[in-house]
């Protein structure tokens, strides 16, 4: 990965692969989440696809991070630390709780740039979810690739007034269930000699699909009537278990909502939905 020549094989690269969502599985994120689990047939929650369609890499597979060494479908992460800026998610239909499910994956680019914290390597791979022969959702996900760097910790902009918030508290222990939910080994949301000794944040970070969770839930609970059609997020800075954070959003405009999470040290995740019906200004 020294060139952008390196690259190029990856870009277009596609898979697709099945898998059900199992009854089982949701109500073990509806536990995690501290929700009511939907049953089946009934539509799953928004953002829940996150804990499907997970490959199951063996642990001798897995670099000292607790991501796939060789990086499975997604290029090799060659010594940097493989982290998820962020996502746009288009919502075509629910997908069904209990039901098959297809979902065709696309790596539609890799660029190398370089930032304050040294050379930052980007893949953008698109996600297409299809249940009983119609695309469900699609969901354009942002891996970066970072050389180990101290975490920017502060120094973000002051949260904003909302019109709605919400207070979590990220406890060791959601974040170690939401990483079993998910299947996510990534090592500094649960092992505290890692993630302080060798990566050097303070504490425990906090998911951003976690985070992202969350914010969508607080809004969708703001605004019960509304329809979901985009959701964009991207993460600003790291959340450290177990200081509370917030959640929260206003409306900009009629059918869309600007939301964020963070704390007293700035905000740490800015998003933007887009909806139909219901909530107005």
């Amino acid at each position: 990965m020294s060139s952008s020549s390196d690259f190029s094989a990856w870009i277009g690269r596609r898979q697709e692969s099945q898998d059900r969502i199992s009854f089982t599985l949701v109500r073990r994120i509806a536990a995690t989440l501290g929700e009511s689990a939907p049953q089946p047939g009934e539509p799953l929650p928004p953002l829940w696809h996150w804990a499907f369609f997970q490959e199951p890499v063996g642990a001798s597979e897995l670099g000292p991070d607790g991501h796939p060494a060789l990086g499975g479908f997604l290029p090799p992460a060659h010594n940097r630390n493989r982290m998820w800026a962020g996502s746009r998610i288009e919502f075509f239909k629910p997908l069904k709780v209990d039901a098959e499910v297809s979902c065709v994956s696309t790596i539609l680019n890799v660029e190398e740039k370089h930032g304050r914290t040294g050379s930052l390597l980007f893949v953008t791979v698109r996600h297409e979810f299809f249940q009983d022969g119609k695309r469900a959702l699609q969901d354009d996900q942002d891996i970066v690739y970072r050389e180990p760097s101290p975490p920017k910790l502060n120094g973000t902009e002051k949260l904003p007034e909302g019109q709605w918030q919400g207070r979590i508290e990220p406890t060791p222990t959601l974040l170690f269930r939401y990483s079993a939910v998910t299947f996510n080994g990534h090592r500094i949301h649960y092992d505290w000699p890692y993630v302080t000794e060798t990566e050097g944040y303070p504490g425990l970070v906090v998911h951003g699909p976690l985070i992202a969770t969350l914010n969508l839930r607080a809004f969708t609970k703001a605004h019960p009537t509304a329809r979901l059609e985009r959701f964009a997020f991207r993460g600003v800075r790291p959340l450290i278990s177990p200081q509370p954070f917030e959640v929260g959003g206003r409306l900009i405009e009629n059918g869309k909502a600007q939301v964020w999470a963070g704390n007293q040290d700035g905000t740490a995740q800015i998003g933007e939905i887009e909806f139909s019906n219901g909530a107005t200004p």
